[in-house]
């Protein structure tokens, strides 16, 4: 399996702190991976599919792009930590990283305003 080599930063651009510039860049690169229709479809169709994997061949045909393109997208989204690859043989699947997944949707969720309590 391949290991991420963008990791999205602890702390949300939404937390009321500042982000970190280094934590920025790391974040930006990540959504840079979603920002992209073919590669938002990518997740999807993987999400979806039977195992819940899929290889180039099982992908081409549904986003009507072709081997190399769909091969870089891929690639984009496995550097994001989005995607883990698994070589058996000659194939690769690609599966979803649900904690990565995770981690970004936490990232975008602002914190819920905490109820204050009146005193009379």
């Amino acid at each position: 399996m391949a290991t991420a080599k963008t990791a999205a930063p602890a702390i949300s651009p939404l937390s009321g702190e500042p982000i970190k510039p280094a934590d920025a860049e790391r974040l930006a690169g990540v959504l840079k991976a979603f920002a992209d229709p073919a590669r938002l479809r990518l997740l999807s169709l993987i999400q979806s599919a039977p195992q819940g994997e899929a290889s180039v061949t099982d992908l081409t045909a549904p986003l009507g792009l072709s081997q190399p393109t769909v091969s870089h997208h891929l690639r984009i989204l496995t550097e994001a930590g989005l995607l883990e690859r698994d070589k058996r043989g000659v194939w690769v699947y690609y599966k979803i990283v649900p904690s990565a997944i995770a981690a970004i949707a936490d990232l975008l969720t602002p914190p819920r305003k905490r109820a204050t309590k009146r005193t009379r």
